[in-house]
């Protein structure tokens, strides 16, 4: 028996034992049900619910007033018991006691159930501390009962809206509280509008966002276990949720709050960023790099379909063009994958870039139908 239950019996123990006539309800046994009693809210609650259907149980005892104990009428004569008789009865007049249950409800003539009148029963009143613990009991549940009304409230969506752009496609966006979001190729987000909040779920990909401010709703970019929370501001988040997750922020006005930390990462990190600002969250790890507003805005260059490197790794230079273009640059020799890259770039010139590695680094570029693999000469 789970401990639900054990309560709900020991009340009814307890209850039983003071409703019995036949034994006398002692001092002591008032002392023993308080001590119960104050023990834990859940015997209050048992108790006073147990109590009620007791007493609303009374009232059923008019409907067998007359019969004798251990007769049961049939389902038609309910409603005429010997308690209804004629006149004679009602008089005064002594029944005739050799005559059957159903004789006497035959000759029976219903009366007004609303005159009849019952004796109060008096029943010990519930201790002090029984009722302050009972209104204590009250006052939780209405509030919580207040709370979760209030934040089904708080958490109902007001306006929500799915979006996507095409593989090599830039698009601007405008969410439901008027914000606005340029999606990078491959891009895809769903936006919540709340009473108290602003959700932005980045499915892949990467959005710079223009946040429209709102001190009442906070804008909050999610991906994987990294948030990114802003009230008006400029940044981008970048992102794939995959095993090898890795998120790039970018702060270009105002400031944001970077939390990571979730099921898969239990050791929850947050740090503020302003202008400037490039962060990178991976394997837990989170690096934040200052920079210039001017440098910060070269690395979303892809918004006006530019790629700027800057002493950049050529496999991470390769991996920037492979995100807009449908054949994909494929280095083979892991030396050459951390060459540096210096220049702009065109996110659609892709041949312009690999001639430009053939005569910088004595490339080898082998074209093929879905490819270009990159060796050394």
């Amino acid at each position: 028996m789970d401990s639900h239950r054990r309560i709900e019996q020991t009340a009814a123990d307890w209850l039983a034992r003071r409703s019995d006539a036949a034994r006398a309800w002692t001092d002591d046994d008032q002392v023993a049900l308080d001590a119960w009693l104050s023990a834990s809210t859940a015997h209050h609650v048992a108790w006073i619910r147990l109590e009620l259907i007791w007493r609303t149980a009374d009232r059923f005892k008019a409907l067998g007033a007359g019969v004798p104990a251990g007769s049961v009428p049939d389902r038609t004569q309910w409603r005429q018991t010997p308690f209804f008789t004629h006149r004679g009865i009602g008089s005064g007049a002594a029944p005739d006691s050799s005559a059957s249950v159903a004789e006497m409800s035959g000759r029976a003539q219903a009366r007004d159930l609303e005159a009849l009148q019952f004796r109060p029963r008096h029943a010990r009143p519930m201790p002090r501390r029984g009722l302050r613990l009972a209104g204590a009991v009250a006052s939780v549940l209405l509030v919580v009962a207040l709370s979760l009304g209030g934040w089904h409230w708080y958490a109902s969506p007001v306006g929500q809206a799915e979006f996507r752009t095409a593989f090599g496609d830039v698009r601007e966006v405008m969410l439901p509280d008027g914000s606005t979001a340029t999606l990078s190729s491959d891009t895809q987000l769903r936006a919540t509008l709340l009473r108290g909040a602003r959700d932005i779920e980045l499915q892949q990909g990467e959005a710079y966002f223009q946040v429209v401010s709102d001190s009442r709703r906070p804008f909050t970019v999610r991906i994987g276990d990294t948030r990114v929370t802003a009230v008006g501001t400029r940044f981008s988040v970048r992102g794939e949720v995959d095993a090898d997750a890795m998120v790039r922020v970018v702060v270009t006005e105002g400031t944001v709050r970077l939390d990571t930390g979730g099921p898969s990462q239990p050791a929850a990190r947050s740090a503020l960023l302003t202008v400037g600002a490039v962060a990178t969250v991976h394997g837990g790890t989170v690096r934040v790099e200052s920079r210039s507003p001017e440098q910060a805005e070269q690395v979303l260059g892809w918004r006006s379909g530019e790629l700027v490197f800057d002493a950049t790794p050529l496999a991470e230079a390769a991996a920037e063009f492979n995100r807009y273009n449908m054949r994909r640059i494929v280095i083979e020799d892991p030396a050459l994958a951390q060459a540096r890259v210096d220049g702009g770039f065109r996110t659609s010139n892709v041949d312009g870039f690999v001639r430009l590695l053939e005569v910088a680094f004595d490339v080898r570029a082998e074209q093929r139908d879905d490819s270009i693999v990159l060796r050394p000469r």
